[in-house]
């Protein structure tokens, strides 16, 4: 599991969608969304960002924190 830092748009909820992420010193803007989903405790977001890589990253909103589930570099 790997932590992630998220900078996300708040509209009728909190963190509705991410806009941009961060693995250590390197962020990452959000280019599209291509999916998104809905778990009991979980949200998760299929994105490509502007390094040309798909990730999928979930944000736990009890606990109010993200984490990058998968990278596809191709």
């Amino acid at each position: 599991m790997i932590i992630i830092k998220v900078k996300a748009y708040s509209g009728y909820k909190a963190n509705e969608r991410p806009l941009s992420f961060s693995m250590g010193e390197q962020e990452y803007a959000i280019e599209k969304i291509i999916d998104r989903w809905y778990g009991e405790d979980e949200d998760y977001f299929k994105v490509k960002a502007e390094d040309g890589c798909t990730y999928i990253i979930r944000y736990h909103r009890s606990e109010d924190w993200w984490d990058l589930v998968m990278m596809d570099g191709s």
